[in-house]
């Protein structure tokens, strides 16, 4: 199968819905990719998942690209989307145009994303000019929640407004698509109407372009609480334990290893 690009995946507007996942390594990309997932977004998310910590501000450019790196192994067909992770372009377009060259040089990265709405055209802008895919997020930005919190955005009519405003300038600045998290569904179905360009809900709602849920909240693999709007499509972090206390019982008995697993 051809490797996906912005354009094929610009060409889903308006057709049936895709979904997509966030991804961390070589494992989780090729388990995606295997399912056929037209995107993959390694999401600094990977902070709270993977590391350890409780927000995502603590993960590093030199991070992500580790994990982009290890992901872009595992993933050959699907268009591989790198987050540039917190103070690593909010300085300037130039701190934007160098860490997202690092990203696709160094870690793989087929596109990066970026956090803001109208106020980040001009970085957005300066990317895809020099060659690089973008893809925008508004709504809840998680590298904002000193300011934000975790708090459904454009319940307020300014909100709303500033939204759609945001959404309007995102695309004339030249992103690909655009992710919604956690805000109303009747107004991401006004921003998915009002642009030329898909959107990709993550609570928020049915009438995005796509949908995008994090790895271990859809395979059941993070220990903490889930957010109200994840699903989870299986409980693999049950079937680990139990596997692993198994293992631990065959060993103690000595039916591990067996015969077929000792060389003569």
């Amino acid at each position: 199968m051809p490797k996906w690009t912005p354009a094929r995946i610009r060409a889903l507007k308006h057709q049936t819905p895709f979904a997509t996942v966030t991804v961390h390594d070589l494992t989780s990309a090729w388990i995606a990719q295997s399912a056929e997932l037209p995107l993959l977004l390694v999401g600094d998310s990977l902070g709270n998942t993977v590391l350890g910590f409780e927000t995502t501000l603590p993960v590093t450019l030199e991070a992500m690209i580790h994990h982009t790196a290890a992901a872009s192994r595992g993933c050959t067909e699907a268009l591989l989307v790198a987050d540039l992770p917190f103070m690593s372009y909010q300085l300037s377009p130039e701190q934007a145009l160098e860490s997202a060259a690092r990203l696709l040089v160094e870690g793989g990265a087929d596109a990066v994303k970026l956090e803001g709405g109208a106020f980040r055209a001009e970085t957005v802008s300066r990317l895809v000019q020099n060659g690089i895919p973008v893809m925008g997020h508004i709504g809840l930005t998680p590298q904002s929640e000193k300011a934000l919190g975790h708090r459904v955005q454009g319940r307020e009519t300014h909100q709303a407004e500033q939204m759609k405003a945001d959404a309007l300038a995102l695309q004339e600045a030249g992103v690909f698509s655009i992710v919604l998290e956690a805000c109303p569904g009747q107004l991401a179905a006004k921003i998915t109407e009002s642009l030329d360009i898909p959107t990709v809900g993550i609570g928020a709602g049915p009438e995005c372009d796509g949908q995008i849920l994090v790895f271990h909240d859809l395979l059941g693999l993070y220990p903490r609480p889930s957010p109200s709007f994840a699903k989870a499509y299986a409980q693999l972090g049950k079937t680990a334990i139990a596997a692993l206390q198994e293992y631990q019982t065959d060993v103690a008995k000595k039916r591990f290893p067996g015969q077929e697993h000792t060389f003569e």
